[in-house]
């Protein structure tokens, strides 16, 4: 059953008119209040500057014009692809329709056989694209965890390689720094036979953290972003505010200034290089007050990340955003809970990009082989959501019910078997539907353990890379790579 790009926008936490007052009083944000920024920021600056907003260097001060904002949201894009290398994945991000895949930069990870939280290493990395690559309802595949066990300096060019050697899904990443960036887009077109033809059919795009909430221009990722769009390879313009931290505790007031964040990302982008692929990338949280910790199974991350796809929709750019950021520490029924309802909130508000939604735990600080495989089911089911129900004259029956007729049983029916595997969401396999007898038989095998052993049997499957052996030794001759 193929269950990636449906159409959402069956749940709207905003009215139409919530949404124009929210945008209209992130226009006020930028007119009056303004962004910050890092020093280092001189072109880009001169840039703005020259383009119609207003720059206080004595108080490091942006102050951006209604009509600058509106004209530079207005270049870009209504839609965007993100191109997979198996040509099976590819990602038409448009209008309300959805995709759900991985995200983080976990820096632990639970051990496939003791299932304690350890530092993870390229090598999980590698193991969870190959992973990945296998279950169908995780629709691409951004780095979900940090190799702690090698370089800063080697980073950048094995993450992108570890990916795209272990999945013909899109890959996503961040990258540290225009140098590095540089590295991945030469990698990127080697495989791809080219820059243009990446250009043409991307497999690779960048994250870019450029804001530091509230209303700061980070020096080092807003160049990373402008380098990016220079090359036309489509960037997220990823900004993370915690409500009650580094936003206003109110849902309305967050969603506020992450607009106003994403409008200067934006406007930034189209000025680089008008027309440029980007996503409006809002990641609105919540702070645990209790300990300053990120509350990312909250429900109210539900409702904030859906209604960021109602704000980029208002001015028509595609949207990246979140769900399945459980606070549980193992998979749990903890994890399942915050996980359903997160993203099964995000999918039916029709949000196109929504990375986090699986693999996730302890508030983006931990990821497992395990949840992986149960994500792949919860984002499964919240997909079947969105397909709805058929009503036709096929699926009415009024044939086979006559056939039947009253006090009959429909188990043997043609029609039956006909739609038996295919009307119903039948999952991967980790949903346990057993009577308890057999269940009980087999041991009592619980959701984590289940899943433990079907990531097993799908990892000591032979290994597929999706770069060929000559290309292999090209790169390895060329780089430090060190999977």
């Amino acid at each position: 059953m193929n269950l990636n790009g449906l159409s959402g926008g069956l749940y709207q936490p905003l009215t139409d008119e919530a949404v124009q007052t929210i945008h209209d009083a992130s226009i006020r944000v930028l007119e009056k209040t303004g962004f910050t920024y890092e020093s280092g920021l001189e072109d880009t600056l001169a840039m703005l500057e020259k383009a119609g907003a207003t720059v206080d260097r004595e108080n490091t001060r942006i102050f951006f014009p209604k009509d600058l904002i509106t004209d530079l949201a207005a270049n870009a894009p209504e839609r965007v692809v993100l191109y997979s290398r198996d040509g099976k994945n590819d990602l038409d991000l448009t209008e309300h329709r959805v995709y759900l895949g991985t995200g983080g930069a976990a820096i632990k990870i639970l051990d496939l056989q003791t299932g304690k939280a350890r530092p993870s290493t390229l090598n999980d990395l590698y193991q969870l694209g190959r992973l990945v690559d296998r279950l169908d309802n995780i629709h691409f595949f951004l780095r979900p965890c940090v190799p702690t066990d090698i370089p800063g300096s080697a980073y950048d060019i094995n993450v992108f390689y570890t990916a795209l050697k272990a999945t013909g899904k899109h890959v996503m990443a961040g990258v540290n720094d225009v140098e590095g960036f540089q590295k991945v887009l030469e990698l990127a077109a080697m495989v791809a036979g080219g820059v243009k033809k990446l250009q043409e059919s991307p497999f690779i795009s960048v994250i870019t953290s450029f804001a530091i909430s509230p209303l700061k221009l980070c020096t080092q990722s807003t160049r990373i972003m402008q380098e990016a769009v220079r090359h036309r390879i489509p960037v997220a313009l990823s900004c993370a505010p915690m409500a009650g931290s580094t936003s206003p505790i109110t849902m309305a007031g967050t969603l506020a200034q992450v607009h106003a964040e994403q409008l200067v990302g934006i406007a930034i982008c189209q000025l680089t290089n008008t027309g440029a692929p980007i996503l409006y990338g809002g990641i609105p949280g919540m702070a645990n007050l209790t300990n300053m910790g990120y509350l990312g199974g909250a429900v109210e991350c539900g409702m904030m990340n859906a209604a960021i796809h109602q704000l980029a929709n208002h001015i028509n750019v595609p949207n990246y955003n979140s769900s399945g950021l459980s606070d549980a520490k193992i998979p749990d029924a903890q994890a399942g809970w915050e996980k359903a309802v997160t993203t099964l909130l995000v999918a039916m508000s029709g949000s196109n990009y929504v990375h986090h939604a699986a693999g996730m735990l302890e508030s983006m600080l931990t990821v497992a082989y395990e949840q992986f495989v149960i994500d792949d089911e919860i984002i499964g089911m919240c997909c079947k959501v969105l397909k709805g129900i058929d009503v036709d004259a096929e699926h009415l029956a009024l044939d086979t019910i006559a056939s039947v007729g009253p006090g009959g049983n429909f188990m043997t029916a043609d029609h039956t078997i006909a739609h038996m595997r295919k009307e119903y969401f039948n999952g991967n396999g980790v949903t346990d539907r057993k009577t308890r007898d057999t269940w009980v038989k087999e041991g009592e095998i619980d959701t984590w353990s289940r899943a433990r052993k079907m990531v097993k049997e799908m990892l000591a499957k032979e290994e597929k890379s999706y770069l060929p052996e000559a290309l292999d030794r090209k790169i390895r001759k060329q780089y430090d790579i060190l999977l």
